[in-house]
């Protein structure tokens, strides 16, 4: 049978000769003792077990991860700790018992991520997942396994072990070992161990954020919608951490979580790409980026939906008073630049304004005349008369009051696009094309005399 398609039943079905490895001396007397008792046994029955020598099961198996190096046998291990740690995880902390304070417990695992097959690497990257978040805290920090006791012996440190995860994570990511099941737990195991400082270090180090950039995607089938919400609980834990946020700021991640948020119909999705955007609303150009890309409209639609999450509602809130804040502090040009920029032309105040465009014209020639050049296009591509409509005319208004409008809009190529306006179906869309060409052939000294 392919390795990337063992499931852990199958592999307990196994027979594994215990007595044969106590008299080669792989395993002690002691150890088939235990496993005599635990193997093939109900779930209720090893869970007594566990409940009450858990430490001396712990011990048995890490022991055999350790000094056997067969695989059908490093399998079915690897198997009954994940069905152990699967019925409850709370038994990741016997691998933290004080029996066990002397003894590598991270080793096995950490060593099988690189070694083994999908099975056992899969299962190995869980079960460390489990084990290193399990770990107890105190006053003073984290014990690690093996670091409050006074061996002797080399003992692999918590340090060790977060490092060695983030690059076997990032690994998957970039080249996975399983086409199907590699990406989701390398996301599903990252979602449990952002939530540490260190690891959040190490993954920005790894360059490992661009990685999560890609699966930012809206999701139709059950599996994928699971994927992206986890990618987004990685990006949520980071926008706790200034210098990820700092790469955030210069991908597509933000245009990216605007549009799952706005298509996706999974409440917790929208929770955590809401949470994740509040996060971000106060920090560099986040703000100003989010109104540009038209975050309010959508956050107020999602608010007139009925959601039960009260940390959603209360983010929704707080990103729509965040926005209303940014927009105010915009000049009326940036909201120009902002409804020019997302085609969303309507008749707002400015338009017709004159003081604003006597006090904005030298602005039309940033980016090389970036703004003309998208009414332009505007032009070409829309289907919104009321869009074609108001380009036509602030059109003409450059050109009114520009001192050369006339020949910046005539090298642009604007003349003969607006023209095929002056047949348009729609009379809004033909009064201004007819009034841009009127002000294109009299010039600056006579546009004044033109009325909109």
């Amino acid at each position: 049978m392919d390795h990337a398609e063992l499931t852990t039943e199958q592999v307990l079905k196994r027979d594994i000769p215990w007595e044969t490895y106590m008299n080669t001396k792989l395993i002690t007397g002691t150890c088939l003792q235990l496993l005599r008792r635990y193997d093939n046994r109900s779930e209720s029955y090893r869970a007594q077990l566990l409940d009450d020598d858990g430490p001396a099961y712990v011990l048995v198996f890490v022991s055999i991860l350790r000094d056997i190096f067969k695989e059908e046998t490093v399998e079915y291990v690897l198997a009954l700790i994940d069905e152990m740690l699967t019925a409850n995880p709370k038994r990741a902390r016997l691998f933290h018992d004080k029996s066990l304070a002397n003894e590598d417990t991270y080793e096995p695992f950490l060593r099988l991520l690189w070694k083994g097959n999908w099975f056992i690497q899969e299962k190995s990257c869980k079960i460390l997942a489990l084990i290193v978040s399990a770990r107890p805290k105190t006053q003073d920090g984290i014990i690690s396994n093996g670091e409050a006791s006074n061996s002797k012996k080399k003992i692999t440190t918590i340090d060790d072990v977060l490092k060695g995860l983030v690059e076997w994570l990032c690994a998957q990511l970039k080249k996975p070992s399983h086409p199907t099941s590699a990406v989701p737990t390398a996301i599903n195991c990252l979602a449990t161990l952002l939530k540490e400082p260190m690891v959040r270090s190490s993954f920005v180090l790894a360059d490992g954020v661009k990685l999560l950039v890609p699966l930012i995607a809206p999701a139709s089938t059950q599996q994928s919608v699971q994927l992206l919400y986890e990618t987004c609980l990685c990006v949520w834990l980071l926008s706790y951490y200034e210098p990820a946020v700092e790469y955030l700021a210069t991908s597509r991640t933000l245009p990216q979580l605007i549009e799952v948020i706005r298509s996706s119909t999974k409440e917790k999705v929208v929770r955590v790409v809401a949470l994740t955007l509040r996060n971000l609303l106060s920090k560099g150009a986040f703000g100003a980026l989010m109104v540009d890309l038209g975050l309010l409209q959508i956050v107020q639609s999602l608010k007139s939906q009925a959601w039960s999450d009260e940390d959603l509602l209360e983010a929704l809130n707080q990103l729509e008073e965040g926005l209303k804040d940014n927009i105010k502090k915009l000049s009326s040009f940036d909201m120009y630049k902002q409804e020019v920029l997302l085609g969303h032309l309507d008749w707002s105040p400015m338009h017709k304004d004159p003081m604003f465009w006597r006090d904005n014209i030298t602005r039309f020639e940033e980016n090389d005349f970036q703004i003309l050049r998208v009414l332009i296009t505007i032009l070409d591509t829309s289907s919104d008369p009321r869009a074609l409509a108001v380009a036509c005319f602030d059109l003409s208004q450059f050109i009114q009051y520009h001192p050369a409008g006339r020949v910046i809009v005539t090298d642009l190529k604007a003349k003969e696009r607006v023209m095929k306006l002056m047949n348009h179906e729609n009379p809004e869309v033909t009064k201004n094309a007819l009034l841009c060409i009127q002000r294109l052939f009299l010039g600056a000294k006579y546009a004044s005399f033109l009325q909109a």
